[in-house]
Order: C-alpha cells, then sequence, then structure tokens
C-alpha cells in the first residue's frame, strides 16, 4: 500500500450581502466570501489537499475563476468532481484534517454537520473528517474580519 499527503490553503475577503458558506453549511453571519464561486474556504482547501496528494494539479487549474460555467457553483459540487478524479486513480481517503481561521462567526455548533456533509461527499466516515476552528486573536485580515481562511491535510492510500 502507497500513501500519499496533501495540504492545501484557500482564503477570501469577507464582504456584505454574501452567504457564508463552510462545508456546504450556510453559516449565520452578516458577510459571506466574495469569490467566483460560492466563497467555501473549507471545502476549497480540501479539494487542494486531495488534489495535491494525487499529484493532480489544484483547484484553480480544474475550476478556473475564468470560467463562468463555475460562477457561483455550489463548491460541493466541486469535491464531488475533485472526489471522482481521486478515485479514477485509485485512492482512497484515509482521513482529513482541517482548520478554519475566523474571528466570528464562532462556528463550533455548526462543527458536527460540517463534518458529516463533508464524509457524505467523500463517502468517508465522519470520524475520518476532522474540522476545528481558531481565531487570530483579532490580529491579521481574520482578526479584523476582513477574510477568512482554511488549510487542510489528506492522507490518501492506494492498494
Amino acid at each position: 500500500m502507497r500513501l500519499r499527503t496533501g495540504i492545501g490553503f484557500d482564503v477570501h475577503q469577507l464582504v456584505p450581502e454574501r452567504k457564508l458558506i463552510l462545508g456546504g453549511i450556510e453559516i449565520p453571519h452578516d458577510k459571506g466570501c466574495k469569490a467566483h464561486s460560492d466563497g467555501d474556504v473549507l471545502i476549497h482547501a480540501i479539494c487542494d489537499a486531495l488534489l495535491g496528494a494525487a499529484a493532480l494539479g489544484d483547484i484553480g487549474t480544474h475550476f478556473p475563476d475564468t470560467d463562468d460555467t463555475y460562477r457561483d457553483i455550489d463548491s460541493r459540487i466541486l469535491l464531488e468532481k475533485v472526489y471522482a478524479l481521486i478515485k479514477e486513480e485509485g485512492f482512497d481517503i484515509c482521513n482529513i484534517d482541517c482548520v478554519v481561521t475566523l474571528q466570528k462567526p464562532k462556528i463550533k455548533e455548526f462543527i458536527p454537520a460540517i463534518r458529516a456533509e463533508i464524509a457524505g461527499i467523500l463517502e468517508t466516515d465522519t470520524a475520518d473528517v476532522s474540522v476545528k476552528a481558531t481565531t487570530t486573536e483579532k490580529l491579521g485580515f481574520t482578526g479584523r474580519e476582513e477574510g477568512i481562511a482554511s488549510w487542510a491535510s489528506v492522507l490518501l492510500s492506494k492498494q
């Protein structure tokens, strides 16, 4: 068995009049992510981590923001497409570990639903998907509530 790791990172500006979507779940907030798609930084980071582990490029290569096909697309669709690519290459997901960095809103109560949503799309057990949240103690762009960032790490296996 071969094991492969991948990391992903995404960041988006927070702006009024957009929905805040994390892990496919709408989070009540007065700002959302400015993006070509729905701006789900968590799913975007996971996509990049999966693609990286399989050496298949990055999310921008597969779903460029210059292509109107992906304008305002639900990022869960992107994750489904990435997962299909991973499966085509013969990879299985061992685990995913993620961190979302934002000052507000607090997302602790939404994490179980986020984990379940991601696990469902990736046909894996919820226990294999970790999602954590942290603030930057009011420092930097996330601390000033100007943006949101997410990191993801994945472990894939291949027979």
